[in-house]
């Protein structure tokens, strides 16, 4: 059943988005956005609270600069640059330490994601309401 309504989506994708015969573009309907989520475009600069796996909270500070700061549970600070590639962000701490780039799920209403680590760990990030 889940393969016949994979392939019913397709299909109705690929008749949506055929060439239009007068004017030789492609046409894309209000359907064809509403059945695809949108990409996360990164995170912009702003304040963020960060729920980790094991229900503990962390903040993450992005500054219009593309530097950021975390700080986790501790209260520990950690410093660095960030960067959006490949539909990830990529934080590359100050000092010896690696770059890591997140995988980011869609943006829900409320402007909530979720970001996957390199190693598989799954985090829940929140604007900071002001």
């Amino acid at each position: 059943m889940k393969k016949l309504v994979a392939l019913a989506a397709l299909a109705a994708l690929s008749a949506c988005s055929q060439k239009s015969e007068d004017s030789g573009e492609t046409v894309v309907t209000a359907e064809d956005v509403a059945l695809e989520p949108a990409a996360n475009p990164g995170t912009p600069p702003g304040v963020y609270d960060v729920k980790m796996a094991d229900g503990t909270m962390a903040s993450t500070t992005v500054n219009a600069d593309g530097t950021y700061v975390d700080t986790d549970p501790a209260g520990k600070e950690i410093k660095g640059k960030l960067t959006h590639k490949d539909g990830k962000d990529c934080f590359d701490p100050d000092g010896d330490e690696a770059e890591a780039c997140w995988s980011l799920s869609p943006v829900a209403a409320d402007g909530s994601f979720t970001a996957t680590s390199p190693d598989g760990v799954v985090v829940t990030v929140t604007p900071r309401k002001s």
